[in-house]
């Protein structure tokens, strides 16, 4: 039987560096997981199988509904680890909203004349504190932009099924304001109506440059991808 060679001083030297690189990439995936978790709230929505109590006969809606609390917004995007692809989306949020809605009523038809929302975007929160630093001075930087509001364009005649309590889905034109850019845009919606309460989701994706931002990078350990998501869950009460 031959004896083995020994491995030469070249290839013991790449395997060890090989080695070094499968742990440093281990350990930099760790801390990212560490630090940036991968479970995310779930987008917003209201269950079409769930219906509220049917709006009572004889029940005036006309008038005015302020925000209410539970009501929340914020913003979903794609998180990038360097070469990696992230796990979960980075989601941020906040209950910091004031404004409100009035409605017109004839018959069964109701009508949102007017509405207004104010979100205090220099108060979203999610779950790494250093993310949420970070979007003080990038991305969103809401130092220098801290509110973002809509104003409804034109009026929302909701279809008499809304009456009934179920969830109905209709589309909303306003004008968002974010990031010191004004766009008139149009937004699908859930809305659920209620004798004392109503409730609205909706989401919008957009690229950055929509609203003259730039995706975030952090020293190229952390990116996100070329679009936002901004989501809302809006609960409204009789003034």
């Amino acid at each position: 039987m031959r004896p083995r060679r020994p491995k030469s001083k070249r290839g013991a030297a790449l395997a060890i560096g090989g080695g070094i690189v499968v742990v440093a990439v281990a350990a930099f995936a760790l801390i990212y997981f560490v630090l940036f978790p991968t479970s995310s709230p779930k987008p917003f929505s209201l269950a079409s199988t769930t219906a509220a109590t049917p709006v009572s006969s004889g029940t005036r809606l006309a008038g005015r509904w302020d925000i209410a609390s539970g009501s929340e917004a914020g913003y979903r995007v794609r998180e990038k680890l360097g070469f990696l692809p992230a796990a979960s989306d980075a989601v941020g949020r906040t209950s910091a909203i004031t404004g409100g809605a009035t409605l017109t009523e004839s018959g069964n038809v109701i009508t949102v004349r007017s509405a207004s929302f104010v979100v205090a975007v220099n108060t979203l929160k999610s779950n790494e504190s250093m993310r949420d630093q970070h979007i003080h001075t990038i991305g969103i930087q809401s130092d220098l932009y801290p509110k973002a509001t809509f104003v409804l364009s034109s009026p929302l005649t909701l279809p008499a099924s809304a009456l009934s309590g179920r969830v109905v889905r209709v589309s909303v034109a306003g004008v968002f304001d974010i990031h010191g850019a004004s766009r008139r845009l149009t937004v699908p919606l859930q809305m659920r109506l209620s004798n004392s309460a109503i409730e609205a989701v909706g989401s919008l994706t957009f690229p950055w440059s929509e609203f003259k931002m730039t995706a975030p990078s952090v020293a190229g350990f952390v990116s996100v991808t070329n679009q936002a998501t901004m989501e809302f869950d809006l609960q409204l009460q009789r003034s």
